[in-house]
């Protein structure tokens, strides 16, 4: 039985990103619990804004074309969500816009959102720890996706002091509830890896 192939991102692009600090608490948690953990950062693929006339005219980005190649290969993701005026971020977004759009005739749509379970978390400075911007992303996940999400966060408040400088989390309640939310993508992208 192979293990279960789990990638794990940011929806920040920002050095010294909270969030990308979280995936990476994931990440390690996940190999820990027998994952095949890929890492990445949107940052390493770029994309225009989603226009539907660029689309029409040009296609779709080769970086989409990837992170949708990426997205297919997985049995779990776990996204790490930015909150940004009680939404998510714009390049997490557009790059959810362009993924669905990675489609081929052979293909159901949105593809890359079915068969692999998700997983959300988020770490903000202010006391709800980026709850606003992990609802709204669950509505764009599921309502608008059709994807399966776990139904557990993580939410890191405080973020501030939230890691310590091993980029471990300082809370145990939120570690516990990271560990927990861990157990459960591993043990569902296990189920749906036998499955393939």
């Amino acid at each position: 039985m192979r293990a279960p192939r789990i990638l794990v991102m940011s929806g920040s692009t920002r050095s010294g990103s909270y969030n990308t600090r979280l995936a990476a608490v994931v990440g390690k948690s996940s190999a820990l619990a027998g994952a095949e953990v890929v890492r990445i950062s949107l940052a390493d693929y770029p994309l225009p804004i989603y226009d539907g006339d660029l689309e029409l005219n040009r296609g779709v980005p080769q970086h989409a074309q990837l992170l949708k190649s990426l997205f297919l290969e997985q049995d779990g993701i776990f996204i790490a969500c930015p909150e940004y005026n009680a939404g998510i971020t714009p390049v997490l977004k557009n790059a959810i816009d362009w993924i669905s759009r990675a489609s081929v005739a052979s293909e159901p749509p949105g593809a890359a959102f079915k068969n692999r379970v998700f997983a959300l978390g988020a770490a903000s400075p202010g006391g709800f720890g980026g709850m606003r911007g992990l609802i709204a992303m669950r509505t764009i996940m599921e309502v608008g996706l059709g994807a399966d999400v776990l139904p557990q966060m993580v939410v890191v408040p405080g973020a501030k002091t939230g890691f310590d400088t091993k980029d471990e989390l300082t809370d145990e309640r939120v570690d516990g509830q990271l560990q927990s939310l861990v157990r459960a993508l591993v043990r569902r992208a296990q189920h749906l890896a036998t499955g393939r």
